[in-house]
């Protein structure tokens, strides 16, 4: 993919909402991008997750102990809770369509939530929000 469309990319993804050129660009050297067709599993509940992945086009479906907990499209952010706290994948991730996909892998996620706090407070945001709605009983 040319440089300007990877970057037009990055500019569409919500996360990234309100960053400069200059930081636009610089994830633009973090992030991988990829097309990967449906069917295809991303991550494996309990296994060690190595990377984030953010969804532009497509579909996949979260699924933890047998049952779909959602149905993820564009903008949508997986992974991210293995790459916090180091521990396994919480849930089976599958594209359910071809997909196009950014990818962070674990160095370059660690980067990114060290250069641009915005985007760690998104993410983390994000975390909360997932907490409060998948485990009411976890919630102090």
């Amino acid at each position: 993919m040319a440089r300007d469309q990877k970057l037009d990319l990055l500019r569409s993804v919500p996360l990234f909402a309100g960053l400069h050129d200059a930081d636009i660009r610089r994830l633009g050297e973090l992030v991988d991008e990829v097309d990967l067709p449906a069917g295809r599993v991303l991550m494996t509940q309990g296994e060690h997750g190595s990377e984030l992945v953010i969804v532009i086009d497509g579909m996949a479906s979260v699924v933890r102990d047998g049952q779909t907990l959602d149905d993820c499209g564009p903008g949508s952010i997986l992974g991210e809770i293995s790459l916090l706290d180091g521990g396994p994948r919480t849930a089976t991730v599958t594209l359910t369509e071809p997909s196009r996909l950014l990818i962070l892998g674990r160095r370059a996620f660690h980067s990114l939530m060290d250069e641009f706090p915005e985007v760690r407070l998104r993410i983390l945001e994000t975390v909360a929000h997932r907490v409060r709605t998948l485990e009411p009983s976890a919630i102090h």
